[in-house]
C-alpha cells in the first residue's frame, strides 16, 4: 500500500475523539484519520431502550458517507449501536468495526471471568450480547459481569477528568474474582493508569485493541462483508 490509508473514526460523543486519535497516532502513524461526529446519536439512543430503526439507518448513512470520502476502514467508537454497525459492515466492502470487538478477543486471552465497567448505561446490554456472541463464535467458556459507574460520564462531559477517573478506579477497586477488567467506553481509556493502581486485575481499554485490529484488517485487505 503506497498511499497513506484513510481511516474514518465515527463518534456519537466528542469525549471519545481524543482517546482514539491518540491511539491511532501512537500505534499507526502511517494512517490518516478523519473524524465524523454526530452527537445526536447518543442523545437519541438514551431515549429508547431498544435501538430505533432510524438510528440504524443513520449508522448506515454515516458508513456510506465515510466510504464516499475515501475511507479504507471505518471504526465506530460508541458501544450502543452494535447491531446497526453489524448491518453496516455487511453492506460494505471495507472493514467496518464495532468499538469493542478487538478488546473482547484480548479479554479471552486473559481468562474466563471477565468484568466490564461502563459509563454509558444504554450501551451495557448490547455489549453484553456482543460478548456472548463472541463467546459462542470462539467456543469459549468465558462469562461477563458488568458494573455501571454512575456519574463518571457526566463528569467527563463537564471537563472534570479527575473525578471521572477517580470514580472508575473506585468502581474497579470493588471488583473481585475477575481475570480481567474491560473499560467499556473509548472515553474511559484515560482512566486506565489510575484504575491499574486501584486493582491487581489486568485492565484492557478499547482504543489500543481497536487500532491494532483495524490495521491488521486494512493491511490484510480483509472484507467484513465476506462474513455476512
Amino acid at each position: 500500500m503506497t498511499d497513506r490509508p484513510r481511516i474514518a473514526l465515527v463518534h456519537a460523543t466528542r469525549v471519545a475523539i481524543d482517546p482514539i486519535e491518540e491511539a491511532a497516532k501512537r500505534l499507526w502513524p502511517e494512517a490518516e484519520t478523519m473524524t465524523l461526529l454526530d452527537e445526536g446519536l447518543s442523545m437519541d439512543r438514551q431515549k429508547h431502550k431498544e435501538l430505533a430503526p432510524n438510528l440504524r439507518d443513520r449508522i448506515i448513512t454515516l458508513t456510506k458517507y465515510a466510504e464516499s470520502a475515501g475511507a479504507q476502514g471505518i471504526l465506530f467508537t460508541c458501544s450502543a449501536f452494535g447491531t446497526a454497525i453489524e448491518d453496516a459492515a455487511c453492506g460494505s466492502l471495507i472493514p467496518v468495526m464495532k468499538p469493542n470487538e478487538a478488546m473482547f478477543d484480548a479479554a479471552f486471552a486473559q481468562g474466563d471471568r471477565v468484568a466490564m465497567i461502563t459509563t454509558f448505561e444504554p450501551a451495557t446490554a448490547g455489549m453484553e450480547q456482543e460478548f456472548r456472541e463472541a463467546v459462542r463464535a470462539r467456543r469459549s467458556t468465558a462469562s461477563i459481569t458488568s458494573y455501571f459507574c454512575e456519574g463518571a460520564l457526566a463528569a467527563k462531559r463537564d471537563g472534570d477528568d479527575a473525578k471521572h477517573d477517580h470514580l472508575i478506579a473506585e468502581c474497579a477497586s470493588r471488583i473481585a474474582g475477575a481475570d480481567v477488567i474491560m473499560l467499556g467506553q473509548f472515553s474511559m481509556s484515560g482512566a486506565a493508569d489510575l484504575v491499574r493502581t486501584a486493582t491487581d486485575i489486568p485492565v484492557l481499554t478499547s482504543p489500543d485493541a481497536a487500532i491494532h485490529e483495524m490495521r491488521n484488517r486494512v493491511e490484510g485487505n480483509q472484507e467484513d462483508a465476506a462474513a455476512c
